[in-house]
């Protein structure tokens, strides 16, 4: 069988190295005021730099069983992946200085990740496929849909800007990665590795914002029945990014799928030149270019 893909050939992947500001810890509801969509982000974010590490490591490992060109896309997926660490952890430094303790979710994503090592590694590729695509489809409601972060700091609205745009330019490396490397897989195989992983990486992923956000919730003190109620109105209802990316999570499921099925390149495109205004955002590029 041979390897093909639907990634546009045009497609430019951007490294873009930039160092953002420290946002104001004393605002420890950074997100509107609103605690529920501050747990949400900040779940997301204490799972970035070590999951994201692990994406470099299932990618890189099939760098060369690939051809030239998605070989490229590899090293720059590699540079995009490594930077989100670097800005997240930082951001999660800032978070824990708002007075967060993050230590038991670093450890659980640590726990869960150790459990990946002795797996074979094209298990561990069609895991980053997966969760690529949950970050990818995320990004995408997220730049579509301003209600997720109303009011927020323009220093922290650039950060996850900045990160949403690259999460949707490289969502298709590993999943064409995926396709490269098990091309000589019967067809339905491979079809029901991707699914059957995607299945299970769902399970975990919803189960796991549930359990982190609680963390958030128990410091907070709002641990309680009512608060669970707005989450899942934030979630499921409105602005409901789960509701959302829900058509494009099933899509995924279906033969033939592929990322770049959904051209969002003009969406990227807009926000890039909102992003290109923020001063959070140009004076952490210009300042890393200048080194």
């Amino acid at each position: 069988m041979a390897h093909t893909t639907r990634t546009p050939a045009d497609l430019v992947i951007h490294p873009r190295n930039v160092s953002f500001p420290a946002i104001d810890t004393s605002k420890r509801w950074w997100n509107g005021g609103d605690p529920v969509a501050t747990a949400y982000f900040n779940s997301l974010s204490v799972t970035f730099p070590p999951g994201e590490a692990f994406f470099i490591r299932s990618v890189r490992h099939f760098r060369n069983a690939v051809p030239a060109a998605l070989r490229a896309q590899i090293d720059d997926f590699i540079r995009q992946e490594a930077v989100h660490s670097r800005e997240h952890a930082a951001f999660n430094n800032q978070t824990e200085e708002a007075g967060y303790d993050v230590s038991a979710i670093q450890s659980d994503v640590n726990h869960r990740l150790s459990m990946t090592k002795d797996n074979p590694p094209v298990l561990n590729l069609a895991m980053t496929v997966a969760l690529e695509h949950f970050t990818a489809i995320m990004a995408h409601a997220s730049l579509k849909v301003k209600q997720h972060m109303p009011g927020v700091d323009p220093k922290t609205a650039a950060l996850w800007k900045w990160h949403a745009i690259e999460e949707i330019e490289h969502k298709a490396v590993a999943f064409d990665t995926f396709l490269a490397v098990t091309q000589q897989m019967p067809r339905f195989k491979r079809w029901a590795l991707r699914c059957l992983v995607m299945w299970r990486v769902s399970k975990t992923f919803i189960i796991s914002r549930m359990r982190n956000m609680r963390v958030f919730f128990e410091q907070d003190g709002i641990n309680k029945p009512g608060t669970w109620v707005r989450a899942l109105i934030y979630l499921w209802v409105y602005p409901g990014i789960f509701r959302r990316i829900f058509p494009a999570w099933l899509a995924f499921f279906r033969p033939g799928f592929h990322p770049w099925d959904i051209d969002d390149r003009a969406l990227v495109r807009r926000h890039e030149a909102e992003l290109q205004s923020l001063p959070a955002y140009t004076e952490g590029l210009a300042a890393n270019a200048a080194r």
